[in-house]
């Protein structure tokens, strides 16, 4: 029988700054009444010159890990979903291995917007129910602020950074992922973009002057179809798992706009108590999101052993998608880990690896 992918660790990192509304405000032509209505979000946070989205990422990983209580020499594949990597290449999931001393670890990062985190989910617990790896770390990470045009209040307002990380393990034992849905509609890809920076238009003096490497979103276009895919997502995870909607304890969706949210509950029939909504103080943090949510939601006593949750998001591409899992935690360990601690020991490690390169290059380069 195939092993079940447990989620059995968690964790999540935002930066220090504040952006209120009243603070964007003074720089937009908005107000907190106007942001509030139309999206429920009343502040964010913003990454600071020093964060990133590997910076993020790492702290994020390193909580889940020690949620989990396993080493990251424990860890088999790294997957991070981002829509605002560290760079084109090389993956930002490889410096997160490289900084949490995951040395036994593939790693590779996931690109399909705000519905990265389910789609990453899927993969891992995938891989996991094959045999092929036994523990994943997937993370999604995003520092979109620094993709955004100050100037433009329709796309300013929303996003925010920060990062959040599960710990996906195989056990015999039923839990965890119990079905996952993905889906994708590329008709759709205008209506939320960054058009520039890519091999179809590299940068140039023009991109940059035209503002081609900014976020550009038709708001109505995105709104009509969230509303319509969150609750239709949903309800066929929940089907394929043989369940049915009032099996459901919590709804954990993507935090992209209140409304949003609100409107996918009423069309499932799923009252506000059983939907966690922090959109008002972290904005859309996009593949962050989810597991952001689902940190806060542990912390609050409201998810717990046992209890089945769906994750659910939608994102550009356009993707959406969703998963039901069935909670458990962690799993019993022999001895406490802190792989904190390991930060220390996967630096010199780093710098090892770099020098054993070099050298190696100059014995080889001799018989070249």
């Amino acid at each position: 029988m195939s092993p079940y992918a447990h989620i059995t660790g968690w964790g999540m990192s935002v930066p220090e700054r504040i952006l209120t509304n009243e603070e964007l405000a003074k720089m937009v032509d908005t107000d907190d009444a106007w942001i509030v209505e139309r999206t429920g979000i009343r502040q964010r946070y913003i990454a600071s010159p020093q964060d990133t989205s590997a910076s993020l990422a790492t702290e994020a990983a390193l909580q889940a890990l020690k949620v989990a209580n396993i080493k990251p020499s424990d860890v088999d594949l790294i997957i991070v979903s981002t829509s605002s990597p560290e760079h084109i290449f090389p993956a930002t999931a490889c410096l997160v291995q490289d900084r949490i001393g995951a040395n036994k670890a593939g790693a590779f990062d996931l690109s399909a917007a705000c519905s990265g985190f389910i789609y990453a989910l899927n993969v891992a617990t995938n891989a996991i129910q094959c045999g092929s790896i036994k523990t994943a770390l997937v993370v999604g990470t995003e520092t979109l602020s620094r993709m955004v045009n100050w100037k433009d209040r329709g796309t300013c307002i929303l996003f925010g950074d920060g990062a959040g990380a599960f710990v996906l393990q195989a056990a015999e034992e039923p839990g965890g992922l119990l079905s996952a849905v993905m889906r994708s509609d590329g008709s759709g890809g205008d209506a939320l973009s960054l058009p520039a920076g890519g091999s179809r238009l590299p940068t140039s003096l023009a991109t940059v002057a035209e503002g081609q490497h900014y976020i550009h979103m038709n708001g109505r276009e995105v709104y009509r179809f969230a509303t319509r895919v969150m609750s239709q997502a949903t309800l066929e995870a929940v089907e394929k798992a043989n369940l049915k909607i009032d099996d459901i304890n919590l709804l954990i969706p993507h935090q992209a706009n209140q409304r949003i949210i609100e409107a996918a509950a009423r069309n499932l029939n799923m009252p506000l108590e059983r939907v966690v909504i922090n959109v008002d103080r972290y904005g859309n943090t996009s593949t962050a999101s989810i597991p952001i949510a689902t940190v806060e939601a542990i912390n609050e006593g409201r998810l717990h052993p046992g209890d089945r949750v769906v994750f659910v998001g939608f994102g550009a591409g356009l993707t959406w998608g969703a998963a039901v899992a069935l909670w458990n935690g962690p799993f019993a360990g022999k001895r406490k880990v802190r792989p904190v601690s390991y930060r220390i020991w996967a630096r010199l490690r780093s710098i090892l690896r770099r020098l054993v390169r070099h050298i190696e290059g100059l014995i080889w380069g001799r018989y070249t």
